[in-house]
């Protein structure tokens, strides 16, 4: 049910982030979140498998991969042979490590479903935080000259069907934290960070450039220990434009999808 300012679902009239217009979605439950979530990415995979045979996802860590967890559903008509699966940001340490990216949407996700192992393209963890960034942009380029990632027309970057991301407590996404450096390369698609304010301290993250190319972003935001960042990314503070959260604004569509604790101290 869709309701103006209420509880339950809301389509939200359009907010400005940036040079980008998000369509906000609100939910009364985290289980119905995840419910519209497994809609509009079916939908999605569904529309680009048709127009481009392929189907390429952009997964961060948890929660965001307990939250689409009713895609795994039996009763799910998706082409699983279709899906291509990348990470925006991995943390530098063993695939096994409860802290990986990698783990926590296999064990969550990823090893329920039939996706082929080598559609799978995760990074190597045995190497440095650097020379991971380096080899992850290599085996993008590679799958941009075989057609299986798109390429922008604008910008020249990689051009993902879909981009899902989380929001910090400090207003970072991916692993772009505020302050960084990294928040202003421009030529890289992956970069790296050795000192990352939230642990583990070596990461590598996909740039802007990457993220900002994509046809589709989706946030997924949900609990009330979120509600403070919400609302200083849509109502803004006096350091609100240096939030990476509002460096987002994709070529294509950006959603956010959020349960009504994430929203309750929004201002609108």
């Amino acid at each position: 049910m869709s309701l103006n300012f209420s509880m339950q679902r809301i389509s939200m009239e359009k907010v400005e982030t940036q040079k980008s217009v998000a369509n906000v979605n609100i939910f009364d439950s985290e289980d119905e979140l995840a419910k519209s979530l497994a809609k509009y990415i079916g939908d999605l995979s569904k529309k680009f498998e048709e127009e481009r045979g392929v189907f390429t996802i952009v997964l961060s860590g948890d929660p965001i991969t307990k939250i689409m967890r009713n895609l795994a559903e039996p009763s799910s008509s998706i082409d699983w042979s279709k899906w291509y699966v990348f990470w925006v940001d991995e943390r530098v340490v063993p695939k096994d490590n409860p802290q990986s990216n990698y783990k926590l949407d296999y064990d969550e996700f990823l090893s329920k479903v039939p996706i082929p192992n080598d559609h799978v393209i995760s990074t190597n963890d045995k190497l440095s935080a650097e020379a991971t960034s380096i080899e992850y942009e290599s085996r993008l380029k590679q799958l941009m000259k075989n057609n299986v990632i798109a390429t922008s027309n604008l910008t020249g970057f990689p051009k993902f069907d879909l981009i899902l991301l989380g929001l910090g407590y400090n207003g970072h996404v991916a692993s772009l934290f505020p302050n960084h450096p990294q928040l202003k390369e421009n030529k890289k698609w992956v970069t790296y960070i050795k000192d990352s304010p939230k642990p583990p301290p070596q990461r590598i993250t996909m740039t802007f450039p990457v993220i900002n190319s994509s046809s589709n972003v989706a946030f997924l935001v949900a609990g009330n220990d979120k509600a403070e960042v919400v609302n200083q990314v849509f109502n803004g503070h006096q350091n609100s434009t240096m939030l990476p959260a509002n460096m987002v604004s994709p070529e294509g569509d950006l959603k956010w999808f959020l349960d009504k604790e994430a929203a309750s101290m929004m201002n609108i």
